[in-house]
């Protein structure tokens, strides 16, 4: 992993520009590594270390995705995102479900269902040059950006609902004081914790900082603290850490900009790390276990998944839009599905186990992997269509 890191870091600015991408040499290294027989890998996604990894990549990356996002910038420029989250997102959750439910007869619906929820949020990082090149206009740019920083929250409810019905935790039956119950716990308790946390810790962070009382040092690790804490709150309180750790990263108090830049870096910086690890992971253990249930079924799932079942409901979120259609299907193929579902899916295997999910695992390993790499490698050629235009 340190010599990847360095190896890959050190023409890191030169892979900006180039169809090839970090996600890409992790994968294709863990695919490598799992041909030797490591005792570290016999257990495979159930494996002691996986459920703590995973936890922490997820809670980081939701924080860090929260914080991301600059709510003034937001309701400036909020049409085209606010059309794709509150439209394109739920379209293509249920597109997934009703093209899979036929596809698979031999699974359960609520389980096809998860998978579709699982394969709907969409992770920018895959399409680098997409979002950090300047060929594509900054609104697009933004657009994709703040959408790919957005679902992964949005979607989380969801999916924490299909594995609570899925491992009978949900109790018998729809008991509505349960789920009275089960719902304030996690999506209220969460948000409202999370949200205090955020707020109260990084005011704190704040007043130290114009104070003078706070290394740069400690102000960086900060962002780390106040992911971990709004958590751990939440989890303590009987909330969902995840979501907590989601709305502590939007409604984070420190408002000063080079305060919240030193935080965002380096908590960037270690979430970073975490989701090429979980890449190497995704080499090393899901493929491995994935590959001998993918037919000719997994493939053409995996392909609409990417296009039709992502595309068609973007099409249809941004009609009107102002937009033409060509930057209108840049957006809808710009939607790769990476780490939040990664991360999900792995959530579900430690909460569910794989006897049973097979398929659906290798369905979500599938779609990843094609991902990673059509993502990657039409990136910058697909850029270039903005070049002449603009």
């Amino acid at each position: 992993m340190a010599l990847l890191i360095l190896g890959y870091g050190l023409f890191s600015k030169k892979a900006e520009n180039s169809i090839i991408t970090a996600p890409m040499i992790f994968v294709v290294i863990g695919l490598l590594v799992s041909f030797f027989d490591l005792e570290l890998l016999s257990e495979g996604p159930k494996a002691d270390f996986v459920k703590p990894l995973m936890e922490f990549t997820l809670l980081l990356v939701l924080f860090i995705d929260g914080s991301t996002i600059d709510l003034k910038s937001l309701r400036k420029d909020r049409a085209l995102p606010f059309r794709l989250l509150t439209f394109g997102l739920p379209l293509t959750m249920i597109a997934g479900a009703v093209i899979a439910i036929p596809m698979f007869p031999e699974v359960r619906p609520l389980i096809l269902i998860m998978m579709a929820f699982i394969l709907a949020p969409t992770d920018a990082a895959l399409g680098q040059a997409v979002v950090t090149g300047e060929q594509v206009p900054r609104r697009i740019r933004q657009t994709i950006n703040v959408e790919s920083g957005l679902n992964d929250g949005i979607g989380l409810p969801p999916i924490l609902v299909c594995i609570a019905l899925l491992s009978g935790s949900a109790g018998e039956g729809f008991d509505g004081q349960y789920w009275l119950t089960f719902v304030a716990k996690q999506f209220i308790y969460g948000p409202v914790i999370g949200g205090i946390v955020g707020w109260g810790c990084g005011k704190l962070v704040e007043l130290a900082f114009k104070k003078g009382m706070m290394a740069n040092v400690y102000q960086m690790l900060a962002s780390v603290s106040i992911a971990v804490l709004s958590f751990w709150c939440a989890e303590f309180l009987g909330g969902n850490g995840f979501i907590a750790a989601y709305v502590a990263g939007m409604l984070l108090g420190a408002q000063n900009e080079h305060l919240r830049e030193r935080m965002k870096e380096f908590g960037e910086a270690g979430s970073q790390i975490m989701i090429l690890f979980i890449f190497l992971l995704v080499g090393m253990i899901l493929v491995p276990i994935s590959y001998q249930f993918w037919d000719w079924r997994s493939f053409v799932y995996a392909i609409l998944s990417l296009t039709v079942i992502r595309m068609i409901p973007v099409a249809i979120s941004l009609f009107r839009s102002g937009l033409d259609m060509k930057t209108i299907w840049f957006i809808g193929w710009f939607g790769p599905r990476g780490i939040a579902s990664v991360l999900y899916m792995l959530m579900a295997i430690i909460a569910l186990g794989i006897e049973g999910y097979e398929k659906i695992i290798s369905i979500i390993t599938l779609t990843v992997i094609l991902s990673i790499f059509l993502h990657g490698v039409s990136a910058v050629p697909l850029s270039g269509i903005f070049k002449r235009k603009y």
